[in-house]
């Protein structure tokens, strides 16, 4: 008894090694691994997916030493000058600028620095978001084009002298610049009712205006959590 049992299972291992090398000789691996066959062909048939222009953003930011500056409403130079003191004086540590990475993200009451001129003028933006200009410490005159972008004047610090602060420099420096596209889609709508258009006009006509190099983020707090998640750390801006 014991004997035929040995024989019917030494008969089925050979049936089966030789199933497995006859499949394997005609290519049929599907018969040998059928599950691990059907994995693969899953995994080829997923979909790849495309990345996003804002996620790719972030992907892309370089240097070690990480830093967002969150500017939700006009305040001055500050939104400008901290990313500059920020390169400077890593410059003092033996850090230069290519050892920073530094993102400004314009969100909230904060984005009318990421528009050109045109749309500065066409849209009031200086009542609209109520722009103090920079270079009257008055506080009595409206900003009437952007004024961090290409800024003539310069901008002077006292103790430290000129400074190129401006949005161009900066973006030279290695500075990223981010805008809310959740603020742009509510103001741009509050300001076409205002003017009686359509906001779907308004907002595209904003979108032809931003600035060289200015990335568009669904939303300034999803950039906020974006920045962080690459290693920046918060400073907020004003």
């Amino acid at each position: 008894m014991e004997q035929n049992e040995l024989k019917q299972t030494t008969h089925r291992r050979g049936f089966l090694g030789k199933l497995a090398t006859g499949a394997a000789a005609l290519g049929l691996a599907s018969l040998a691994s059928p599950f691990s066959t059907q994995a693969q062909g899953e995994k080829k048939s997923a979909p790849k997916m495309a990345s996003n222009p804002a996620d790719e953003f972030f992907n892309k930011l370089g240097g070690k030493h990480r830093i967002v500056f969150d500017a939700t409403r006009p305040n001055g130079v500050m939104p400008f000058a901290w990313p500059k003191v920020f390169i400077l004086t890593n410059g003092k540590t033996g850090s230069p600028a290519s050892d920073c990475g530094v993102v400004v993200i314009l969100r909230h009451e904060g984005i009318p620095y990421a528009f050109e001129d045109r749309i500065w003028t066409t849209y009031n933006f200086s009542e609209v978001f109520k722009v103090d200009d920079p270079h009257d410490h008055t506080g009595k005159t409206m900003a009437k084009t952007n004024p961090f972008w290409k800024p003539n004047p310069k901008y002077s610090i006292p103790g430290v002298g000129e400074v190129s602060i401006g949005i161009n420099d900066l973006q030279a420096d290695g500075v990223k610049f981010c805008v809310c596209d959740m603020a742009m889609t509510v103001y741009s709508a509050v300001v076409a009712e205002q003017l009686g258009k359509k906001a779907e006009d308004v907002k595209k006509d904003w979108m032809s205006g931003l600035l060289p190099g200015v990335q568009v983020v669904p939303s300034g707090v999803w950039a906020v959590g974006r920045a962080q998640e690459h290693g920046c750390k918060y400073c907020f801006a004003g």
